[in-house]
Formats: structure tokens, sequence, C-alpha cells
């Protein structure tokens, strides 16, 4: 259980973060000034020790440009400004202070021979500097990482959580994974919390949609089962002509219905046992569209011709697709009704062409001679809209690809797996 939010977490560790480096720069240096000045005293003292008992004398002070050392007379004859130079050839730091008259200097010299570190030892010392300088880095980065982390524990938490759910199959317990109660009353607790209320009502939902569509499968089904059987005791009957052509209305219409009951059970089940994976023969499926469609054309005269193409002139064999049969069913019967209404009285042949991973169904929509206006790109011609929505949805669910071409006078559907 955390006491304050994940933003004031993260700025507390971010603030420890650097007060701890901050505190450990400032040690860092004050070790450095003074181990600086430990090491200037000890040369001093190890040159006085070295020339004792004379003992060196490295301030002078010089009252007129004379009485300096000869390599810095022609210097201060041009007068300098006053301030500190320095003179590395000569090992000599000197100062130039106002003298008793105006027109007068004085200098102080400092000599610093046998007390600076050689150019090597200089060397050496940026090293050791630089190394402590990356260590330090390094620490801190380290320190940064482990304070964020630990920051963040309970957001990567949720996230592990997650990412084990499939919102493609999602289960009864998926909501119960995330155990909200562990992440506290900050915004981690409340996306944990909102997150699995979510799953929750979604695997209510698909509960719901398995025992709706399991019911209304029977419900819907049973008394179209009831209407075919008593169609089919009518046909065998002695029956008028006009009687037998209403109890084929009849039976088309108790057909259709049974189409379209199976084509919304279909689309509303999230679930079908492992039907979408199914491999099933394309050409019995067309056919049997095809037969059920023709009763449209019958007072029409307009021919429908389907063609088996293989891409091997030697293969006979009958191209297969993957997915839901009854899916591949629906939408077949979906474009071929719609070519069929949408095709004018004598206009050409309606083509059904088969290849091994697609399905083209081409029909006329207007005469050639006719002088209406052209169609314009992606809108289908009046009427084809029909179906094409849910054919693109059973689409997506397979993992098929649909489209749809049309110019002034000709349709063409194609299916794809």
């Amino acid at each position: 259980m955390y006491r304050h939010s994940l933003r004031k977490r993260v700025a507390i560790a971010f603030a420890v973060c650097v007060a701890v480096l901050s505190v450990v720069w400032g040690f860092a240096f004050f070790t450095a000034i003074r181990l600086s000045e430990d090491r200037v005293l000890t040369q001093q003292l190890e040159q006085a020790a070295a020339s004792y008992p004379s003992l060196p004398v490295n301030l002078q002070g010089y009252g007129d440009i004379d009485s300096l050392p000869a390599s810095l007379r022609n210097w201060a004859l041009a007068a300098p400004d006053e301030g500190l130079y320095e003179f590395p050839a000569e090992e000599l730091h000197v100062a130039v202070i106002p003298g008793d008259n105006n027109d007068r200097q004085a200098f102080v010299v400092f000599d610093v021979s046998g007390i600076e570190a050689a150019s090597s030892e200089d060397w050496w010392l940026l090293l050791v500097i630089t190394a402590i300088v990356g260590t330090l880095g390094t620490l801190g980065f380290g320190l940064g990482v482990v304070v964020m982390r630990r920051a963040v524990t309970p957001v990567v938490q949720l996230a592990k959580v997650v990412e084990h759910i499939d919102p493609e199959k999602l289960s009864d317990d998926d909501h119960k994974r995330i155990e909200s109660g562990r992440f506290g009353d900050d915004e981690v607790g409340v996306l944990a919390r909102t997150i699995e209320k979510t799953l929750e009502r979604i695997s209510a939902f698909v509960e719901r949609e398995r025992y709706f569509t399991g019911s209304a499968s029977h419900e819907l089904r049973t008394p179209i089962t009831v209407i075919t059987g008593a169609i089919e005791l009518l046909e065998q009957s002695d029956l008028s002509t006009a009687d037998a052509e209403l109890v084929s209305r009849v039976r088309r219409a108790t057909l259709e219905m049974k189409t379209t009951i199976e084509m919304f059970l279909c689309l509303a089940r999230e679930t079908d046992d492992g039907l979408y994976e199914e491999k099933f023969l394309v050409l019995p499926l067309v056919t049997q569209a095809v037969d059920q469609q023709r009763y449209l054309l019958n007072r029409q005269l307009v021919g429908v011709k389907v063609d088996l193409i293989n891409a091997d002139v030697n293969d006979t064999s009958q191209p297969i697709a993957s997915g839901h049969p009854q899916a591949f069913s629906i939408a077949v019967n979906n474009l071929v009704r719609n070519a069929f209404e949408n095709t004018p009285n004598a206009e050409g042949t309606i083509t059904v062409h088969i290849k091994a991973n697609e399905l083209f169904v081409t029909n006329q929509v207007r005469s050639e001679t006719d002088e209406q206006p052209m169609q314009s790109e992606g809108s289908p011609p009046n009427g084809y809209g029909l179906g094409l929505g849910i054919v693109q949805r059973l689409c997506e669910r397979n993992g098929w690809s649909f489209s749809l071409q049309s110019d002034e006078t000709h349709v063409a559907a194609r299916l794809s797996w």
C-alpha cells in the first residue's frame, strides 16, 4: 500500500537522487581542495627540508625594476597593468601593485620552482580525477535507475499482468488476474480497478452473447424447420399451378430467412469452436449459391457462367479456402444475389471466375449504349450495396480480403483468401 500518489513518488525519487548526488559531489570537491592544499604544503616542506639549514625564500618584493630578476626586467619596462601574471618557463608568479609614488610600481614575485607538480604528475592527477568523476557519474546513474525503478514498480507490475491477457480470447477469470487491491489508492490503483471492472463487464457480455446466440439459434431455427417440413408436405400433394407457384415462393422466402438467421448468428458469435481455421472446397459452395439464387433470373434473358481457372494447366485440384465455411457461403450468396438482382434483362452474362486464392463475380449494370453518366469511383451502382457491409465484416473475421470495382457498365466483386 502506497501513501503517496505516483506523481509524488516520482518527484520524491528525483529529489532524493539529486540531493544524494549533490552531497556526493560536494564531498568530492571538498576532498580535492583539501588534497591540493596538503600537496602544496607538503612540497614546500620537502623543499625546505632538502635545503636545510639555509631555508629558501619563495616570496620576495621588489620596489624598482632594476632589482627584478633579469628575466622579468624587459617585461616590467613595458609598464604592465596592475594584476597577477604567470611565467611558466621561469616558474614565476608576479603580482603588480602600485608603489609609493604614482609613477612607480612594486612587484611581488613568487618562485614556485620545486613546488608545482611536474607535467607527468599533472597528467596522472587528471586521469585520477577523470576516473573519480566517471565513477561518481556511474554511481549516480545507477542510483537514479534504482530509485526510479522502485517508484514505477506498480506500473510495471500492472503492465505485466495486462500483457498476459489476450484480448482476442478473453476468459471468464481474466479480470481476476489483476488483483487491483494490491495496487493501493493512487493513480495506478485507479487504473487497475478500472481495467478489472472493464474486463469483468466484457466477460459478462461474452457470457450473455454465448447464451443469447445458443438460445436464439434454437428458437429461430425451430420455426424455420417446421415451415420447411410443412412446405415439403404441401409439395407432395396435388396442387394447381398457381398454388405450386405460391408454395415455391414460400420455400424461397423460407430459405432466405434461414440464410439471414444463420448470417446474423455467425456475425454475433465471438467464438465458434475453431471453425475459423477449417479448410473447405470453394467450388461446391459457389455452385450451391448460384443454384439457390437462380430463381431471380427465371424471367430474364441473362446467362450465368462459372469458370474454374487454374494457374497451372496440369493442376486439376480444386481451390481450397481456410476459414469458416458457413461465413464463406453467406458471403458468396450475398455477392451472387447482388449480381443477379442488379443485372438488367438481356444484358450480357454473369461470370463467376474461381482461381486458386480468389473469386470474381462480374455482372453488367447497364447497356454500353446507355447515355447515363458514369458512376463515380468508389461508389457502387444503385442497389449494389445490399449486404456488402456484412460481406466485409465476415471477411475481416476470417482474414479474407474483399473489394469492389465498377465502371460505367460493369461491376466486379473480388473475394480473396
